[in-house]
């Protein structure tokens, strides 16, 4: 685990201010980072060990902060949270840094915050890594209500829905803004179709852990996919597998291949 954030910067866009930053080799293929429902790039990204590692292979390493989270614009309205306005701010962040296309990895969340992207804006993906969502990509991932009730909730103690107390302690973890991350799962979870998954015309990478009950099947989502190749990470729970070594390794491999076509 790598405990040393690096200096984040700020642009605004749609009105709020979004947090971001942008390592490792400067003259490296692009790599942008999208992060997971109440994480930040920090969480996901940093103290994981995707920095150093992406860094250490010769990216240039860009991650944001999504709106509602980190130290991003925390806004409470629910309409702001839709996938394609997350995706939007992605976009801007790669105009504001002046990027004409860049490799795009994103997990949970964040992976479908990708596909939205890659689907408005096709020409600015040059390979798509989606991490901890499978084919609720599509199907849906459950029933994440009682994850705003708990969210909403006065403490973790009135807490009883087991997937609800484990996003609340997280969110607790993460100091984050609660309200705001409530009205972010009530519309972040708009899904794509099977038709929209065809369309995807880039090299995609699904992972996912073996543990994972909420992501749904690497396999499935992939098959849908034109050029995509699934990953299974061993042993991993939704939670787990985001900074998992076999998860690191092939993502490398995959982002070489791709850089080699």
């Amino acid at each position: 685990m790598d405990l040393n954030p690096p200096a984040f910067s700020t642009f605004t866009h749609d009105g709020l201010p979004i947090a971001y930053f942008d390592e490792g080799d400067p003259s490296g293929d692009p790599i942008l980072l999208i992060h997971g429902f109440a994480s930040s790039a920090n969480v996901n990204w940093v103290f994981p060990g995707w920095l150093k590692t992406l860094g250490d292979a010769g990216y240039r390493v860009i991650a944001l902060d999504n709106r509602g989270h980190g130290a991003s614009g925390k806004p409470h309205d629910p309409s702001v949270y839709h996938p394609q306005s997350m995706a939007g701010d992605a976009v801007a962040l790669l105009d504001h840094l002046g990027i004409a296309d860049a490799h795009v990895m994103g997990y949970s969340m964040g992976a479908r915050i990708s596909a939205f992207l890659t689907l408005a804006h096709p020409n600015r993906v040059r390979s798509l890594v989606l991490g901890g969502l499978g084919i609720g990509m599509v199907t849906g991932v459950g029933d994440w209500d009682p994850i705003a009730d708990a969210l909403n909730a006065p403490s973790l103690d009135v807490v009883t829905h087991e997937r609800g107390r484990m996003f609340r302690a997280f969110a607790d973890q993460t100091k984050s803004d609660r309200k705001a991350l409530a009205a972010c799962i009530s519309t972040s979870r708009d899904l794509l179709s099977v038709e929209d998954m065809g369309r995807i015309a880039v090299p995609v990478l699904v992972a996912v852990g073996t543990k994972d009950d909420i992501a749904g099947s690497a396999q499935e989502l992939a098959a849908l996919i034109p050029d995509a190749v699934a990953l299974d990470i061993p042993g991993r729970d939704h939670m787990l597998a985001v900074g998992d070594r076999v998860f690191k390794k092939a993502a490398l491999e995959f982002w070489a291949k791709v850089g080699q076509a």
